[in-house]
């Protein structure tokens, strides 16, 4: 862009070294063009320093970006994963998991529950109907009247 800024500035140089006379018509316009072409070489030079500036901050944040995605996603990631992040069809329960699926008796819909949601004891809700879901598991303590609450499917 220096470039530019230089030939602009070698015409103007010339105009004044031809000592144009700016009464005439022709003079006055040749005189005008030189000093637009100036001002737009000089804002040029201006949006090129102000995009070199961006692209040297967007860098930065592309660099910072991708600390932090190194960050989230390498903790997160798991083998049973597919190509596209979702889990295999059959697995229903990985013991690295926090959660499950079951079927919404419903809907018929694929729920994935937490097992924190079973601790709270407050009900699972089917993201898809929005029913109440009951759960029912069978204790291995012993007792066919059992009605205690063991950790029940979290073992």
């Amino acid at each position: 862009m220096d470039n530019l800024v230089s030939k602009v500035s070698y015409l103007k140089g010339l105009c004044d070294g031809l000592k144009i006379d700016e009464s005439k018509p022709e003079g006055k316009l040749l005189v005008h063009i030189v000093s637009v072409m100036n001002d737009i070489a000089l804002s040029l030079d201006d949006v090129i320093d102000a995009h070199d500036e961006l692209d040297e901050k967007v860098a930065e944040i592309d660099e910072d970006l991708a600390d932090l995605e190194e960050l989230a996603y390498d903790d997160e990631y798991d083998e049973d994963e597919n190509s596209d992040g979702d889990f295999d069809d059959d697995d229903e329960f990985d013991d690295d998991m926090d959660f499950f699926e079951i079927e919404c008796p419903n809907c018929h819909e694929d729920v994935m529950v937490d097992f924190d949601a079973l601790d709270e004891e407050k009900g699972i809700i089917c993201p898809n109907c929005h029913e109440e879901i009951e759960l029912e598991f069978d204790c291995d303590c012993g007792d066919d009247d059992c009605d205690c609450r063991h950790d029940h499917g979290q073992e």
